[in-house]
Parts: structure tokens; C-alpha cells; sequence
């Protein structure tokens, strides 16, 4: 679409070039140096022609033909007045840089050379208003040329913000496809390991319900082992791997009280250094001898998994001793 709209407008801008060389070529009253007019005519179809074709891979204008335009739109004018008798100088044939330099100012602003654009403009109302006087000069379409410079620049303003908010729109749609799909995985892994769970805990459960609660001391332990299991798959998340879980399950049956908080350390994290992460964890648990262990991830820019051990199985007190401290990184340690 955008290849399609640059060739019409190439074609456009081509077509109005040629329209008025031909104007300009179309003496009817001879000049009085042909070679000037003849010059001014082959130095604008040869500008004009560059200004639209050059590097015409890229939106903007090189600088060079920028600067070859702004040269042109001051020759031009002196070049065509000089080469005619004053009294031909409001022809048709000879107001044809009129014209024609408004398109090349709509050009350099198109191909976002705005400033050349209306110093081009500016060179042409000097000129023209110089030689032909400004009344003369705007009713032999000195307003159309400004309109079109005029119109051009606000279409391109007009064009880019457009371009901008679309861009920023299809960002926008991405940001939310991008949040909708990993809260869809998320929604996913949480019903995996709720399902997990109560495939673990679901025997437990309808045993305490056909017994009404009068469970035996090992069905007791089976029972608060699934319950821990429950709440660590519902707060454990990216955590647990089988080593962990079978580390705290036999935490839990020495009698150690183990708790499970997840809260998004392990984001960012390659898989890699997740599955590294996990292991450090099991064999940490497994090694772990105080009464009271606390599993934390939180969002740390250097520290993934916190371990701490109390000495306190049953204590919720913050004066209980602390046994373990064990700080698992976000980043493999070097050397």
C-alpha cells in the first residue's frame, strides 16, 4: 500500500513537472536570449527531476540535492526574467517558474525537507514579486504555489502523527496479546497444579470425609502432608520440581514446618538457570536441620530463593534463633 500511494505520487509530481517545461517551451513571443530560457528550463527539469527520483528508496531527500534545489530556486527566477523583453515577462510561457517552483517546494517538504521547501517558496515570492511586482505575481499564481507548500506541510504533519499513533497502536496490541497469552499459561499452570494436588491430597480427603475426621495418628500426618502439598503447588509455582517436593515432603515428616511463598523471583530467569535453581534448592532442603523452614522468591534483582531455618518448629516469634540462611542467585555464580 505504501509502495502504491509513493508511485502515484511520484507520478503526480513527474506529470505537473513536464506540464510546466512544456508551458515554459511554449514561446509564443521569442526571447531575447533563448539560451538563458532554454538553460533555466534544462537546470529546472533536471532539479526538479532529481528531487523526486533521487535515493527514492528513502523518504527524505538526500542533503545534497536539498541544497541543489535551494540553488535552483534562485537561478531559475533571475535566469527566465533576464531572458525575455520586459513587456513578455507576464506571459503564459514566461510564469511558468511560478509553477513550477511551488512544485518543487511541495516537493523538498514531501520528501521531508521542509525548511528547503519554504526557502524555496520564499526565494519565489522575492523573485517574482521583484521582477513582476506581488500584485502581478499572485494573480499569475504565486497563491496557488503557497497553497500547495502550505497544504503539503500540514498533509505530512498530518501523515507522520498518523504513522506514530498507528505504530504506537500495533505496540499497544502486541503489550496486550503479549500479557493476554502468559496469563493464559499462567491460568494454565495454576490449574495443572491444582489438579496435581487434589490428585495427591484426593484419596486423603475422601478418606477424612468417610471416617468424619476419626483418623488415626499416620492418617493425621497423610493428612496435614497433603494439605502442606496443597498449599505449596497453589503458592509454590515456578519452585517446585519433583526433588523439591519430595525434599519437603520429608522436611515435613521429621516434624519440620515448611512454608512455600513465590512471589515472582524467578522471573526473567532462562529455564536453564531455573532448573540449576531448583536443584540448589532440593539439596539446601535436604541438608536442612532446623525446626522452622521459610522458602521465599521474591523480585530481587540479585537474589532468586531466600532460605531461612528457625529454630522454632512451632514458634511464630521473631526472637527464634535463626539456623539456615541461604541465598540462591539469580545468575550462576563465575569462578
Amino acid at each position: 500500500m505504501n509502495r502504491t500511494v509513493r508511485s502515484v505520487a511520484t507520478s503526480l509530481a513527474v506529470g505537473f513537472a513536464m506540464y510546466f517545461v512544456a508551458r515554459g517551451v511554449w514561446w509564443i513571443e521569442q526571447p531575447t536570449a533563448p539560451l538563458l530560457m532554454v538553460l533555466a528550463i534544462g537546470l529546472y527539469l533536471a532539479v526538479v527531476n532529481i528531487a523526486i527520483l533521487a535515493d527514492a528508496a528513502s523518504v527524505r531527500m538526500p542533503l545534497w540535492t536539498a541544497v541543489l534545489s535551494a540553488v535552483a530556486s534562485v537561478l531559475i527566477p533571475v535566469l527566465v526574467t533576464f531572458s525575455l523583453d520586459p513587456a513578455d515577462r507576464t506571459e503564459p510561457f514566461a510564469t511558468w517558474y511560478i509553477g513550477g517552483l511551488g512544485l518543487l517546494g511541495v516537493v523538498c517538504v514531501v520528501r521531508r525537507r521542509a525548511l528547503i521547501g519554504w526557502f524555496t517558496l520564499a526565494m519565489l515570492v522575492a523573485t517574482s514579486s521583484a521582477y513582476l511586482g506581488m500584485v502581478v505575481s499572485l494573480n499569475l499564481g504565486l497563491v496557488g504555489s503557497i497553497m500547495w507548500v502550505l497544504i503539503a506541510q500540514l498533509l505530512v504533519m498530518f501523515w507522520d502523527r498518523a504513522v506514530r499513533d498507528t505504530e504506537r497502536l500495533a505496540e499497544i496490541q502486541q503489550a496486550v496479546s503479549a500479557w493476554h497469552a502468559t496469563q493464559l499459561v499462567r491460568q494454565r499452570e495454576r490449574r495443572l497444579r491444582t489438579q496435581f494436588a487434589l490428585a495427591v491430597a484426593g484419596p486423603v480427603l475422601s478418606r477424612v470425609v468417610a471416617s468424619r475426621g476419626a483418623l488415626d495418628e499416620r492418617e493425621q500426618l497423610e493428612a496435614r502432608l497433603a494439605e502442606g502439598r496443597l498449599r505449596d503447588e497453589l503458592r509454590g509455582a515456578d519452585l517446585l520440581n519433583d526433588a523439591v517436593r519430595d525434599a519437603i515432603e520429608a522436611a515435613r515428616r521429621r516434624g519440620v514446618t515448611v512454608t512455600v511463598f513465590d512471589e515472582g523471583g524467578l522471573d526473567g530467569v532462562e529455564e536453564e538457570r531455573r532448573v540449576e535453581i531448583r536443584d540448589e534448592l532440593a539439596v539446601t532442603l535436604a541438608r536442612a536441620e532446623a525446626g522452622r523452614l521459610i522458602i521465599r522468591s521474591a523480585k530481587d534483582p540479585r537474589v532468586a530463593v531466600t532460605v531461612v531455618g528457625r529454630a522454632g518448629a512451632r514458634s511464630s516469634g521473631d526472637d527464634d534463633s535463626v539456623e539456615l540462611w541461604h541465598e540462591i542467585l539469580r545468575e550462576a555464580p563465575t569462578g
